[in-house]
């Protein structure tokens, strides 16, 4: 059974994580140059395979005693905000043009571009704590594809327009102290459980 509680709370951390990356300033590059159907495709079967592959190793992580759990993923959600803090702004990297606009040269453009850029990314680790913290796959899963692919959606239609309203800096403020709470609560949790 899914828990709409946990759905909803990785759906709000991964998206604010998401959000200032370079892959939604990719998303926003290939959007502007091909079909945004076809590039959202790859886009989400990437980001599909990435969680999956999060969430797999969330559920290792639940097989360690939980005091111990809780204290490593908090340990990697504090790490996780002093990257987002200490990160400079990030350039958007040149995209390869596909040779035509074929359904199977875009999506794969898009598919290859976000398997190798975020494979590792800090919204990959913070989906495989999620999954540990709160061992709810399908829930973490759901959560975090959902915020994934609404973090492209918006970098592949409305990017530009999303930027010029709401600071980069300010989403990634706000993402660093959810990222932050999280890791106290976890550590909390580990020293008084």
């Amino acid at each position: 059974m899914i828990s709409l509680t946990v759905t909803a709370v990785v759906f709000g951390v991964v998206f604010l994580a998401e959000l200032p990356d370079k892959t939604a300033l990719a998303g926003l590059v290939l959007g502007t140059r091909y079909r945004a159907s076809y590039v959202f495709a790859g886009v989400a079967a990437a980001f599909a395979l990435h969680v999956v592959l999060a969430v797999a190793a969330g559920s290792v992580l639940t097989l360690l005693p939980q005091q111990i759990v809780q204290a490593l993923t908090g340990v990697l959600f504090l790490g996780g905000a002093a990257v987002l803090l200490l990160r400079k702004g990030e350039d958007e990297e040149e995209v390869r043009k596909p040779e035509n606009q074929s359904f199977w040269k875009v999506s794969g453009a898009g598919f290859m571009l976000i398997l190798v850029a975020e494979f590792g990314d800090l919204t990959q680790i913070m989906t495989a704590n999620l999954a540990a913290r709160y061992d709810d796959p399908l829930s973490v899963g759901l959560g975090a594809v959902l915020a994934l692919w609404a973090v492209a959606g918006l970098g592949i239609v409305g990017g530009k327009a999303l930027m010029k309203k709401v600071p980069l800096r300010l989403i990634t403020q706000i993402a660093a102290l959810v990222m932050l709470a999280l890791g106290l609560w976890s550590l909390w949790e580990a020293v008084t459980g």
